[in-house]
């Protein structure tokens, strides 16, 4: 349970807002996610803020709301990167696992940003990472295997060459 004065500090956090110059939920290129303590080699992100209904009876972010946050980004990269845009010629997309480890709680109120990129790649599949920041400290790292399938559901679809060349162009290790 936060002190009074940890309560104070929070509440003043909010008023004096370092994100005020960045919009929430939106994606973010490498030089906003740097300016706001993202490590170099991120290049895709968005910055939100803590809600209420994200916390647990421990008071910080339940470890659920993190794998929502995940989702939230890993949408748009899809589109971003030329994975897909969810329409009927476009692969299926499955997540084969999902991965976190968890270094510092956040609270409400807190913001952070969660930044993504392609670590690695094959013929149909990638593994996606996953970094969750505040103030430049990591506070949750996490990856994903991600599978393209063709409509059927079964058949392991290829990735497009503009993906592949997405892919290489922000650093991820392909096949030999």
């Amino acid at each position: 349970m936060p002190t009074p004065a940890q309560l104070a500090q929070r509440q003043g956090a909010l008023m004096s807002d370092p994100f005020a110059h960045i919009p929430l939920v939106t994606p973010l290129n490498a030089t906003q996610l740097q300016s706001l303590g993202v490590p170099d080699g991120w290049a895709y992100g968005m910055a939100d803020r803590v809600r209420f209904h994200e916390l647990d009876a421990l008071n910080h972010v339940n470890n659920v709301a993190y794998f929502r946050w995940f989702e939230s980004v890993r949408i748009p990269y899809f589109a971003h990167v030329h994975v897909t845009n969810y329409e009927d010629s476009d692969p299926q997309v499955v997540l084969a696992s999902n991965y976190a480890r968890y270094f510092k709680p956040l609270h409400l109120g807190d913001n952070y940003v969660i930044a993504t990129r392609t670590k690695s790649f094959r013929n149909s599949s990638f593994v996606l990472e996953y970094g969750t920041y505040m103030n430049g400290a990591l506070m949750c790292a996490a990856d994903c295997l991600v599978v393209t399938l063709e409509q059927d559901g079964v058949t392991k679809r290829p990735l497009r060459a503009e993906t592949v060349e997405a892919f290489l162009s922000e650093g991820a290790e392909g096949p030999a």
